[in-house]
């Protein structure tokens, strides 16, 4: 249990992350459709904002994975939470300012755990609990990639005998319709990680009896993003949306329906992915698919990079502001 001070401090944190990943992460559904001007960037951030509060009020089965797969609520403390919360957030300003389109569920994943190894050593994280959110975050991309293609060739199957002007109005329109639904999915996924933390320090501090979501918390989860996703990320967005390969309206639409589609299948199975990743490999199959050298690879292996990267990363930087955090009174 913690004091009601350093309850409120890991509330305000972890809705600081979830604004933070709003905008770090809003490229993942709008991105594809500013760069065919098949909506301006101005609607694009309303409509990802709007679609990404609604997605994030879907349920609470990340929040769940989340607040109780890596470490059990009860031997939490505050001290953790904010140093998981402080490191997370602090690599994804890193990464947001850089334009490097890295995973705030990585960030925050890593964070945890770094976080609970200084506090409470090695054996406190559920590491069954760790290799299964680890298999969900290796797979989905992978997935992404692979289906990407296969939809994008169908398409170009259905329509090799279509004009190409007739085909770029038909899926510009279209892809209004794979924005809102990428966004919807981001929201259901992403939202609900900051919601699994805010509740696991409300079982930790006595708050809460059991690990369920209350509804206050998904309320003000959404909101954070949702207001997150309306301040814009436009440095990803640019990576995000031309820097991977050139894209059309009808790769747009089959980039965004192929992640809209893996990450709430996601949502579904209760395992959390990285929103960021997926949607970057749906664009580098369907790229991949139109003509592999089109792909631009050295911006793709960036990416990689910093998959690889950021739970490693955001780990050690929540284990040093941990350890900082014994000099302030209220973490004694």
């Amino acid at each position: 249990m913690f004091s009601l001070a350093l309850l409120l401090l890991v509330i305000a944190l972890a809705l600081l992350f979830d604004y933070v990943n709003g905008f770090h992460d809003t490229a993942n559904a709008i991105a594809t459709s500013v760069s065919t001007k098949a909506l301006t960037p101005r609607g694009a951030i309303m409509v990802a904002a709007g679609l990404n509060f609604l997605g994030a009020l879907s349920g609470t089965g990340v929040a769940k994975t989340i607040g109780k797969g890596l470490v059990a609520p009860e031997v939490v403390t505050g001290q953790v939470l904010v140093a998981a919360l402080s490191g997370a957030i602090f690599w994804n300003i890193f990464t947001w300012y850089s334009g490097i389109p890295s995973s705030s569920s990585h960030a925050l994943i890593g964070g945890v755990v770094g976080a609970v190894v200084a506090g409470l050593g090695f054996s406190s994280v559920n590491w069954s609990g760790f290799k299964e959110i680890l298999a969900a975050l290796i797979l989905s991309p992978v997935v992404a990639f692979t289906l990407g293609s296969v939809i994008m060739t169908i398409l170009f199957w259905i329509f090799k005998d279509t004009s190409p002007a007739k085909i770029n109005n038909s899926f510009r329109r279209l892809q209004v319709l794979s924005a809102c639904m990428a966004a919807f999915s981001h929201g259901s996924n992403d939202a609900q990680k900051t919601m699994g933390i805010i509740t696991m320090g409300l079982v930790s501090a006595g708050y809460l009896r059991s690990f369920d979501v209350p509804l206050w918390v998904i309320i003000a989860c959404a909101m954070a993003m949702a207001l997150g996703t309306a301040a814009g990320g436009w440095k990803i967005i640019r990576t995000m949306g031309g820097k991977i390969f050139r894209i059309e309206p009808i790769n747009g639409f089959a980039a965004d329906f192929t992640s809209s589609c893996v990450i709430y299948g996601a949502t579904l199975l209760h395992a959390p992915v990285s929103t960021t990743h997926v949607v970057s490999s749906s664009i580098m199959g369907v790229g991949a698919a139109k003509r592999f050298k089109g792909v631009r690879w050295g911006i793709a292996q960036q990416i990689i990079t910093a998959w690889l990267l950021t739970i490693p990363s955001s780990g050690v930087v929540s284990y040093m502001i941990y350890k900082l955090l014994g000099i302030f009174p209220l973490f004694r």
